[in-house]
């Protein structure tokens, strides 16, 4: 049976039965138990789950703020069941037309091995762009309340992470990437460390071709020809949306940035997406460099995919800036 699929109900009741039978002998649990059994909250029901002995553990939810059943997977430290110790975290938001088993697939467990942080990594839709959108045709899209204002509560109640400033990190791909810029501006007292690879750093910048690929897609994809920031746009929702408009909210955080320099210049996509966000990238870094804001910033060979190294380079960083566990 799929680590993704294993219901809820089987895994809690092998859970809670070893635990009361373990109790009852006055015999503590064993060093490879799962981690816990999840509980419901902050609007999240769960309603499938993988609890196990091994580090990723997978959920997925019915929650209000969408009109399907997100999931998470939430990969934990080598030594997390046997510590005792609380963790740094980091939310690692995926790109368009990805889900949240796609960091799996970029080999996120070899890539993290041996370090001392625990990554959640949520549904964000196949073109949400992080956002709660002016209209949707499909039913609630609100991604932006599911991540900030449901799971990362639910996270720090389930799991034994820092739920401080000092304790979180938020860095994405692509899509993701400016995911993670746009949170880390708008709810900047919960985040220490930001990080976008490939991922747009100006809405305005470059005639307005991110708020209107933001429109489209979402339009075509996510919404069924509802918008994230409506038709005309909504121009507060792109101020607040934008981290060039939202510098200062950077200040005393660790920023780390990467952007390809060669796009394949057969492929189109891979071309437009490229080159539009080193663009922005280099905007934004011209706006934190005129505020005095430090930063780290990467331009290197290729287009638009994820780099194992630069994001290595970047959790090390991470790291290094939060709370030790």
């Amino acid at each position: 049976m799929s680590e993704h699929h294993l219901s809820r109900r089987t895994v809690f009741k092998a859970v809670g039965g070893m635990t009361a039978a373990m109790a009852l002998s006055g015999v503590t649990l064993a060093a490879t138990a799962p981690a816990a059994a999840a509980q419901d909250g902050f609007g999240l029901r769960v309603v499938d789950s993988s609890v196990n002995p091994g580090r990723m553990q997978y959920y997925r939810f019915a929650t209000e703020a969408i009109d399907w059943d997100p999931g998470v997977n939430v990969l934990l430290p080598d030594d997390y069941h046997t510590s005792g110790r609380t963790y740094p975290v980091l939310y690692l938001l995926h790109g368009g037309a990805e889900d949240f088993i796609s960091f799996d697939r970029k080999n996120i467990r070899e890539l993290t091995a041996g370090r001392p942080i625990i990554i959640v990594m949520p549904d964000g839709g196949a073109a949400g762009w992080y956002s709660n959108p002016v209209s949707s045709n499909t039913g609630p899209r609100n991604w932006e309340h599911f991540h900030f204002e449901q799971l990362r509560p639910w996270i720090e109640a389930n799991f034994r992470t820092y739920a401080e400033y000092d304790g979180r990190a938020l860095a994405g791909f692509s899509m993701g990437g400016f995911g993670a810029l746009k949170y880390a501006a708008k709810y900047f007292g919960h985040f220490a460390s930001v990080s976008a690879h490939s991922g747009p750093a100006s809405l305005r910048g470059t005639g307005d071709l991110v708020v209107h690929w933001a429109n489209l897609s979402s339009a075509a994809v996510e919404l069924g020809g509802g918008t994230v920031y409506g038709v005309p746009w909504d121009q507060a929702r792109v101020s607040a949306d934008n981290p060039v408009e939202r510098v200062e909210s950077y200040r005393n955080k660790r920023v780390f940035l990467v952007a390809g320099t060669s796009p394949d210049p057969v492929n189109w996509f891979d071309t437009i997406n490229e080159v539009q966000v080193l663009n922005t990238q280099r905007e934004f870094r011209g706006a934190l460099d005129r505020a005095g804001i430090p930063h780290e910033s990467h331009e290197v060979p290729g287009g638009h995919f994820f780099r194992p190294d630069m994001f290595i380079r970047d959790l090390d960083g991470m790291i290094a800036r939060l709370r030790r566990a």
